[in-house]
């Protein structure tokens, strides 16, 4: 029976994929629109509205409509469920999204079956885009931002180095980078802890690093309520007191959560591919795109980019592929894509179908009265490390 049920979802999945041209074309958004990541897959939206606003809602004749679906949290079956959903039921051409990689893996199988391509919008493990060639990713991974990271450690005098990550495949990638870079530096790793997504009190984790004799922590976590706790841990135990410095991705520092890191904050290194304090014109038109759509800056971060990005991307399959479901055609199209992002200049590699951009060294400066990650060092044309030899 088990068998049975799979062959009639795989016959589904096939029959929507024959009959899914239409001149409506719906895209199927995953992202975290409530709970405590909820501020991420607003974000989502928000990068797809404006996308929108700027460019209308139709390519080719053919109007556009993306469809949203909450996944909350890691959840690999809801994820799951809702992909399908989306594709028998609301027949989405297209899915996008996808803010933890757990749940971006669990959609990855339902992808060839179904003939839909899959935009992600967030999920960082490298290996999310050997999963299915039907997968393309304007977001970021791990090894991109970590290894200039560990380059920057190095360059920054620290010689003994603790890591603490989410004991998850973002968060293992990240140790892992970060690691073979900095030894490779001629730096040593004293520590390395791997904390469970649900921690609360790193108290304790503090105290290791402390007993350690680390001169700098290495540290990610993925943007939400957890990072905020984090860097207030390793404040309030007096380790930012005691010369110990922080080096993190900028997942740990996003922007709306400055205001309630404080002044204390002011001096935390980040490696990152998008600040909103980004000093462009097409970073200046996009916020405002953002504010006229009703978006606060304060609550800006950096998957809106990726979604206005994806936005792009999107339109580009629908206009290759005239609106037909063809997600080869469609992927062919968006490999080697250049274009000025609000981030900066982007590709998309045509081997690895992930982004390349700039990775910017950034510290937590007082401007104007606000706390910003001021951008101060760029690493032009970043691949995915993960995926390339080093």
């Amino acid at each position: 029976m088990k068998g049975l049920r799979s062959a009639c979802a795989a016959a589904a999945l096939s029959f929507v994929a024959a009959g899914a041209h239409a001149d409506t074309i719906k895209v199927g958004v995953i992202g975290t629109m409530s709970g405590p990541y909820a501020l991420f897959g607003q974000n989502f939206k928000m990068g797809i509205d404006a996308w929108v606003a700027e460019h209308g809602n139709k390519v080719g004749g053919h109007t556009v409509e993306f469809v949203y679906r909450d996944e909350v949290s890691p959840n690999p079956a809801q994820s799951k469920a809702l992909a399908q959903e989306l594709i028998v039921k609301e027949k989405v051409q297209y899915i996008a999204g996808l803010y933890f990689t757990p749940n971006a893996m669990a959609v990855a199988p339902l992808l060839q079956e179904a003939k839909v391509p899959m935009v992600v919008l967030n999920a960082a493990t490298s290996s999310i885009t050997e999963k299915s060639p039907y997968i393309v990713r304007t977001s970021f991974t791990m090894f991109q931002n970590t290894v200039p990271a560990a380059k920057v450690a190095k360059q920054k005098g620290a010689k003994k180095v603790a890591i603490a990550v989410s004991d998850y495949g973002p968060g293992i990638d990240a140790e892992t980078a970060f690691k073979k870079t900095f030894e490779a530096e001629g730096g040593s790793v004293v520590e390395a802890v791997r904390m469970p997504l649900a921690t609360t009190d790193f108290g304790p984790i503090m105290q290791r690093i402390k007993d350690s004799g680390a001169d700098m922590i290495f540290t990610f976590l993925p943007a939400g309520p957890p990072t905020l706790g984090f860097v207030k841990a390793y404040i309030d135990n007096g380790l930012k007191a005691a010369g110990v410095k922080l080096m993190s991705t900028g997942d740990v520092v996003t922007e709306p959560d400055l205001p309630n890191i404080g002044d204390s904050g002011i001096g935390i290194l980040s490696t990152y591919h998008y600040a909103v304090s980004h000093d462009s014109p097409e970073n200046k038109a996009f916020l405002a795109l953002l504010q006229k759509g009703g978006a606060k800056l304060g609550d800006v971060t950096m998957t809106s980019v990726a979604a206005y990005d994806g936005a792009r991307l999107i339109y580009k399959m629908i206009e290759a592929t005239g609106g037909k479901q063809d997600p080869e055609k469609a992927i062919a199209a968006v490999k080697d894509m250049k274009w000025t992002s609000p981030r900066g200049p982007v590709s998309i590699d045509p081997t690895t179908r992930h982004i390349t951009q700039s990775v910017y060294l950034r510290e937590v400066e007082k401007q104007d009265g606000k706390l910003i990650n001021k951008e101060i060092e760029t690493f032009k044309d970043q691949p995915d490390w993960g995926l390339v030899k080093q």
